[in-house]
């Protein structure tokens, strides 16, 4: 997804990234971590992993979620999962975010996995 027009790939990053949280913290979710995948991954700069408490509020943080990154000026986002509402995927392009039901996250534990130190590249498997 291009960024904004006039302004620079680390700066969309950064605004992408505030508004996420911002929407994320005003939507009540819990739980919010921020992982920097800069440099792990060519999926994007940041992932950002929440909860809500319910199918219902996964929901409706999703919902508030894609308003607000709209709102900003930074395109539509592609969604997956909002149908079902168990584990909602949006990708905004420098932005991974994923809101999970606290079972679910649990199950996945995605935070886990990405927080995992890098490998030196010296390393042979």
């Amino acid at each position: 997804m291009p960024s904004p027009a006039g302004i620079s790939g680390n700066a969309a990053a950064t605004l992408a990234l505030d508004t996420v949280l911002a929407s994320l913290e005003d939507s009540k979710a819990e739980n919010i971590v921020s992982i920097d995948i800069q440099g792990k991954s060519s999926l994007g700069d940041y992932m950002v992993i929440a909860s809500g408490r319910s199918h219902r509020h996964v929901s409706a943080v999703a919902d508030h979620l894609l308003k607000a990154l709209k709102d900003a000026g930074l395109g539509t986002a592609r969604v997956e999962g909002l149908a079902s509402a168990d584990w909602v995927l949006i990708d905004s392009g420098d932005i991974i975010v994923h809101v999970f039901r606290p079972e679910v996250r649990e199950f996945y534990n995605l935070e886990k996995m990405w927080q995992a130190p890098d490998l030196e590249e010296e390393t042979l498997h």
